[in-house]
């Protein structure tokens, strides 16, 4: 049983199930860090083209070398020789893609937090697992996917296995923006830079500068270039106005207040 269970799973298949996928995701991503990298990624190339010719093939052949470069060269969009979630959905054929569905629901970073802030009714940074399922009804039907109510049940307990690893139910914003595509990921800019609760209290204080409890669109400006360049961060103007957008998503009516702030700059939002 034990060697069965280390078959990788279901790569012959001519198309894959949304939790088909996951499966997939979760063998190959060994360490669980959100990429498929290093031996990991040689093990799935090795694997999708035995799987494909069904024969094996020898990693040590520089044919084999030149056929993964290609493929990554292909599939690796933002070229950090890795693969990510939203990457991975490109290359494996998904019964109704989902996830690509769920990129054309929300096409951009500023669309996907504009939908996170409706279904996060509390500011806590997480989405309850029965609201879940209004956002992804919501997602299908706004790609107009026909689904009925066992195929929603199915897609919901997919994305629960994909994120709330510790079984509490709820689903953190930065793990659901695995998602979106790597180049709208905006989330993915703050890795390195997440801030604990009492360095984001005193930057928080600090910007906002007139203390009437929120941040407008001009101090979150200033906060985000000197948060980049205090740790050295290379940022252009236009991605620096992209990732304001996508904050000022979360705002209510222009006014960004502690908690929606805290989602996107803390390791773990204060619930």
């Amino acid at each position: 049983m034990a060697n069965k269970a280390q078959q990788p799973p279901h790569l012959h298949l001519a198309e894959v199930t949304a939790s088909q996928f996951i499966d997939i995701w979760k063998h190959f991503d060994a360490d669980g860090n959100g990429y498929i990298e290093g031996k990991e990624l040689e093990n799935f190339f090795r694997e999708l083209e035995t799987a494909r010719r069904g024969a094996g093939v020898d990693p040590t052949n520089p044919i084999f070398r030149e056929k993964m470069k290609e493929f990554m060269q292909k599939f690796d969009k933002n070229k950090d020789g890795r693969i990510e979630m939203s990457e991975l959905a490109q290359i494996l054929p998904t019964e109704e893609n989902f996830l690509l569905c769920f990129r054309q629901f929300v096409s951009s970073s500023a669309e996907f937090m504009a939908a996170w802030r409706r279904y996060d009714t509390d500011r806590s940074g997480y989405i309850e697992a029965n609201e879940l399922k209004g956002f992804l009804s919501d997602l299908l039907e706004k790609a107009n996917r026909h689904y009925d109510d066992q195929k929603l049940q199915e897609y919901t307990q997919t994305i629960l296995r994909m994120f709330d690893l510790n079984g509490d139910g709820k689903l953190g914003l930065s793990e659901m923006a695995r998602l979106l595509p790597v180049q709208e990921n905006f989330l993915l800019s703050f890795q390195g830079v997440k801030l604990n609760t009492e360095q984001f209290n005193a930057i928080f204080t600090f910007y906002d500068k007139d203390g009437n409890g929120y941040i407008d669109e001009q101090e979150l400006d200033a906060l985000l270039r000197d948060l980049y360049q205090k740790n050295k961060k290379d940022v252009d103007a236009k991605s620096l106005a992209g990732y304001k957008q996508s904050i000022m998503s979360l705002s209510d009516g222009g006014k960004l207040y502690r908690g929606e702030l805290e989602i996107v700059l803390c390791k773990e939002p204060t619930v």
